[in-house]
């Protein structure tokens, strides 16, 4: 797809998302739109993953640490045609597979996620296989920044520099609110780029909305031979719509059905 593609893409998968989450009445609506852009470009131009290769041991690996974004993840899932979008139809809903955490029930999911902290450990033992192997496989996991204080995550980060995992990238979704409050009140992460540099890994930063940037970081892993790659992206909880941009309310929440409608004009093509 042409970055002008992709551009649109984050615009109609946006828009996508508020309505499952306004159909459910539940979801995380700040942190979906703040990783959207990210998915896109890892689904439609970086990761060797689809439905036809998903049973393929040689296919990427995605594993969403931050698991309760999980609303972005399902619509890019199903524009990839690993399901038929009629099935978000059913989020939350009794018995249905699509719940608020990814799980494996759910076609292209690689892992059931949501406790804090895991992921990037298993995209560690993921990564470590791959090496193994000697295969080209290639692993991406995206971390909530208030995540970031789980200390699992720094074991896998010890663990990663020390078997020289290149082919594990770890993706910062840096939007600097949590449920909380501002990370920078509740547990502030900075200097971070320093801290991971410090852990091993080398580390690039990008604007995580400019579709162009994430491209050619991610088309540059590993950003250095022998060591792990982290991704610090720099974005807006709730981007798109204005009344939810960097604005704590919504990190849960579901729009009203005016708001709603504000939504959708401001999130067109």
């Amino acid at each position: 797809m042409t970055t002008k593609e992709l551009k649109d893409k984050s615009v109609e998968l946006r828009r996508k998302t508020l309505e499952i989450i306004y159909n459910a009445k539940a979801g995380h609506t700040g942190g979906s739109l703040s990783i959207m852009d990210i998915l896109i470009v890892l689904y439609h131009r970086i990761m060797n993953v689809s439905p036809e290769n998903f049973t393929d041991n040689n296919r990427d690996r995605y594993i969403q640490s931050k698991g309760h974004s999980v609303e972005a993840l399902y619509t890019v899932l199903a524009d990839k045609g690993f399901f038929p979008e009629e099935d978000l139809k059913t989020l939350c809903q009794y018995q249905s597979p699509y719940i608020g955490h990814p799980t494996k029930g759910v076609n292209g999911m690689e892992q059931n996620t949501g406790g804090l902290g895991h992921g990037l450990s298993i995209c560690c033992g993921n990564a470590l296989a791959a090496k193994k192997d000697k295969s080209g496989v290639k692993v991406f996991t995206v971390l909530g920044d208030g995540e970031m204080a789980e200390g699992s995550n720094w074991e896998a980060m010890m663990f990663a520099a020390h078997y020289k995992l290149d082919n594990l990238c770890a993706i910062l979704d840096y939007n600097k609110l949590q449920i909380t409050g501002a990370n920078a009140e509740v547990m502030g992460l900075e200097p971070v780029a320093k801290k991971l540099e410090a852990f091993g890994w080398a580390v690039k930063e990008v604007d995580g909305h400019d579709i162009d940037a994430l491209i050619e970081t991610f088309e540059s892993m590993p950003f250095e031979q022998g060591k792990p790659s982290f991704v610090i992206a720099h974005t807006v909880k709730g981007k798109g719509v204005s009344f939810m941009e960097n604005n704590i309310k919504w990190h849960h929440g579901v729009p009203s059905s005016e708001q709603m409608e504000m939504a959708l004009e401001e999130l067109s093509i």
